[in-house]
């Protein structure tokens, strides 16, 4: 117990593993709460019932380990460090691993999931703030530098988007207490990204530093300088490296070979997708929690050979690219795979072969990996040669440019295979994990040990032959060992050199030098069969390591292969185009377009087809804004998120779901779809709604493309419509970004006589007899009306509400007409080319009372005085 205490107090915010036997238990509040998570039995190590205790076999810990990291708990392994076998004390235990949800190899963890540490470092001024992020189960490690007044928001933002398992912050990093100059709202945003992290491990302020992390990631990668990292002049970046390196060490992480150089990337090489806009495109993850994976971007456009692929294609989609020329080398390489079959599907098949390359060496470098682990590792290498071959096939720049230098790995896959047996077992100690002819000794003890029965029958034959003794026979027990017996009348025969073991009651046994040998070779032959496999595995081990810098540069060509491929084959498949990169011009042009998810599942069910849509917008030289109307139902959300996705698709480097499409490059994509709220924060779902709209009038430019979708619905009618007004004013007169706004307020078609460049889209719709019919088409011009009634009855509500609903909107329709009528001249007076009748602030009492009012009759005097009682009521 006394080493327990001394463990829990060197790891007090961990649950502490404690090794004893065949169990690992955990004592007083561990065992609490691991009983509480793990559904375990609670029992006590003393009469009293003051030690609670819990417990699970050593052999089946890992599946009980995941799921106490998945749900956000650090676990510290305490470890026998001494053989019980040839200690008579207790025996020594120390921790030797500490797991987080962070550094824990997740078995779970899908191909195409990262399992990221993140680490965040801000500058006192807080004007720089840096980011850093590995996932510790392939070695992808990168970081990334903000600057300015927003630093810390756009470093949080960061953090949302990559969603990592555990975030490392500074102890006396707190929000409230930076000097920035976001305000309070913004702030609590910053608080809730950091929030979302399940698991937030505080380390000492001094690890921030750039004078300790900086030397410390010169020092774990042998070099004088980070300049060649791309960190020259990024120390809030580096530092946050050094921060995740100190961390991996100070967790007992001690073999780290197999980590890439971190590499510094800038949000200006990528369009930017924030968290809120990640969310409503369904990039990555459904919009709504809980729903199937198919309704993503990422599902229906997954179809790699590779898990190395997946994660690349999920990291492409999430930050398509901003650069002219690595686009257009993408669509080449991406158009010379698609014309030709042949090639293609060999390169594809070649892939098949390939298992997760990153992730077999990580587990290789953790110390984690098995014999099977490091024959598949061989066995994919074995592959590479056959890539490398049918890359030599094609001639785009990018194939050329990941073709030359291309690693084939065939001397560690030669070593690999002669070291390995071809079917090696799960677990090293297990034997024959080494194949025959890598070490005599290893070979001459398994011999001993497979041909016992052979070896005792042939000193027993010789032994027969020697002394004339017909009956002697070579037995075994455990007390003895190996001895020689021979009946009391034969005794007189028995060698000079038989060295005399046990005497009973009608035999004698004796033993010789030979006899002795073998004895000890036979039980001695296990114990050093495992030795010599585990020093030989070993060996391996460091041979392969010594490879990992080779092997993730190929792992990463194998990957950007696949992904390349994979675009070419949905390009064949689903008759995709390559689109035309227009440079940094302001033009998003698109015939006969499609929304690649949607109609996938409508394949998929045999639900119908997918009606193409096509659109222009053009912020130089065009219409910029595009106001669609329509019915409930109709397409117009489909129709802007599709608008996205085509974007996303062609500057990530794929061909696109149209018949045609033109694109001038976005730098920003910003969405405004569809009504939450957040209850947790007070916020609500109007609240949320000018939230989003704020940060997009607040950031977007006039290269952004911006989705909104029914703004303003959330509040009273006049003040919506009026918000709706002065944004879609403020993104056509000051920001010029390409818009497409979908809105039930057709009051703000009137806007297309004012502004210039803003044009009226509607979604088409056919009514008859049998009710409504959404054709799906957009089509220019305005619609009149939104249909809501019919779609509600679509939707199945009772029949008398609909037929209520029916009247109760032509009251209302035939009070708005007579409200046009008596307040014409105030909106004339007011905007005369604008006659905006929601905005006529008309009660039904002042309408009434004009219709009731006989004007022939009246005298000046009454007029004027029912002028002033119906001014009265108006401002009232």
């Amino acid at each position: 117990m006394r080493q327990h205490a001394a463990a829990k107090a060197a790891h007090p915010d961990a649950l502490i593993f404690f090794r004893m036997g065949d169990f690992y238990e955990l004592f007083y509040e561990d065992a609490v709460v691991a009983a509480r998570e793990l559904q375990l039995t609670l029992t006590a190590r003393d009469k009293e019932r003051s030690v609670p205790m819990c417990g699970v076999p050593y052999h089946a810990a890992e599946g009980y380990l995941q799921k106490l990291l998945r749900r956000g708990f650090r676990v510290a392994i305490c470890e026998q460090v001494e053989d019980p076998k040839l200690t008579k004390t207790l025996v020594r235990r120390e921790v030797t691993r500490v797991l987080t949800p962070g550094t824990a190899l997740d078995s779970s963890l899908g191909p195409s999931e990262s399992n990221y540490l993140a680490a965040l470092a801000v500058e006192s001024k807080a004007d720089r703030a840096g980011v850093a992020l590995l996932d510790l189960s392939t070695g992808e490690f990168r970081a990334t530098e903000f600057r300015g007044k927003t630093a810390v928001q756009d470093a949080c933002e960061e953090l949302s988007r990559t969603h990592p398992r555990e975030l490392l912050l500074p102890q006396g990093l707190r929000l409230g207490s930076v000097q920035t100059s976001l305000d309070g709202e913004e702030e609590d945003a910053a608080t809730e990204m950091f929030r979302s992290v399940r698991t937030r491990t505080p380390m000492e302020d001094w690890v921030f530093t750039s004078e300790y992390a900086i030397p410390l990631l010169q020092g774990h990668y042998r070099i004088p300088s980070l300049d060649g990292f791309g960190m020259a002049g990024r120390a809030a970046a580096a530092t946050a490296a050094g921060a995740v390196l100190h961390y991996l060490r100070s967790t007992r992480h001690e073999h780290l070979e197999h980590l890439d150089t971190p590499r510094c990337y800038e949000r200006a090489t990528a369009l930017e997708l924030d968290a809120v806009s990640l969310r409503n495109l369904e990039i990555t993850e459904p919009l709504f929690s809980g729903e199937s994976q198919q309704t993503t971007l990422c599902y229906a456009l997954d179809q790699c050979r590779t898990p190395m692929g997946k994660r690349l294609l999920r990291l492409w989609l999430q930050r398509p690219s901003l650069q002219p020329d690595e686009i257009v080398a993408r669509h080449e390489a991406v158009a010379e795979a698609a014309a030709s079959l042949a090639r293609r599907e060999r390169l594809r098949r070649a892939l098949e072969g390939v298992l997760d390359l990153e992730r077999l060496l990580g587990r290789l470098a953790l110390d984690s990996a098995g014999p099977r682990d490091v024959l598949a590792l061989g066995r994919t290498l074995d592959a590479l040669p056959e890539i490398a071959s049918g890359l030599a096939e094609l001639s785009a720049r990018r194939w050329h440019s990941l073709r030359d230098g291309f690693d084939a790995l065939t001397d560690t896959a030669g070593q690999i295979a002669r070291v390995l047996s071809p079917e090696p077992p799960l677990k090293l100690g297990d034997g024959d994990a080494i194949a025959d002819g890598v070490d005599v000794e290893l070979d001459d003890l398994r011999g001993l040990s497979r041909s016992g029965r052979e070896a005792i029958a042939a000193i027993e034959e010789r032994e027969r032959a020697r002394t004339g003794i017909a009956s002697l026979k070579v037995r075994f027990n455990n007390v003895f060992g190996y001895y020689l017996e021979i009946t009391r009348s034969n005794l007189a025969n028995v060698p000079a050199d038989y060295e005399r073991k046990q005497t009973l009651v009608n035999a004698e046994r004796f033993t010789t030098p030979e006899l002795k040998d073998y004895e000890h070779k036979v039980l001695t032959a296990q114990e050093r069969i495992a030795e010599l496999e585990r020093r030989i595995f070993g060996e391996l081990r460091r041979l392969v390591l010594n490879d990992a810098t080779r092997m993730r540069e190929t792992a990463r060509r194998v990957a950007e292969v696949d992904v390349l491929l994979n675009f070419a084959h949905l390009a064949v498949l689903r008759n995709w185009t390559r689109p035309e990169i227009a440079g940094e011009g302001g033009v998003l042009e698109f015939a006969e377009g499609r929304h690649p998810v949607v109609e996938l599942r409508l394949e998929e069910s045999g639900s119908g087809r997918f009606v193409p849509n096509g659109g222009y917008l053009d912020a130089e030289n065009g219409p910029s804004l595009a106001l669609i109307t329509g019915p409930n139902m109709g397409g117009k959300s489909t129709y802007l998120r599709m608008a996205a996705l085509l974007v996303i698709l062609a500057q990530a480097g794929s061909f696109v779901p149209a018949a045609h499409m033109r694109l001038g490059l976005v730098d920003r994509i910003f969405t405004r779809i569809g009504a939450s709220d957040n209850v947790s924060r007070g916020r609500s779902t109007f609240m949320v709604e000018m939230t989003e709209t704020a940060a997009i009038l607040n950031t977007a430019t006039s290269r952004s493309l911006v989705l909104l979708d029914e703004m303003g619905r959330g509040t009273a009618t006049y003040d919506g419509l009026s918000l709706a007004w002065a944004t879609v004013e403020h993104l056509h007169d000051r920001i010029g970004a390409r818009t497409l706004f979908a809105t039930h307020y057709h009051e703000l078609t009137l806007l297309e006589s004012k502004l210039d460049r803003l044009k009226n889209l509607r979604v088409a719709c056919r009514e008859g007899g049998a009710g409504i019919v959404f054709l799906h088409q957009v089509e220019s011009g305005a619609a009149d009306r939104s249909y809501g009634i019919e779609v509600a009855k679509l939707a199945g509500v009772p029949r008398v509400v609909i037929e209520r609903a029916r009247a109760v909107l032509k009251l209302h329709e035939k009070a708005e007409s007579a409200g046009v009528a008596a307040g014409a001249a105030v909106v004339q007076a007011a905007e005369p080319a604008l006659q905006m009748t929601m905005f006529t602030p008309l009660s039904q009492r002042v309408v009434d009372r004009v219709r009731s009012t006989d004007v022939d009759r009246m005298t000046p005097m009454e007029a004027l005085q029912l002028l002033a009682e119906l001014k009265q009521e108006i401002e009232q």
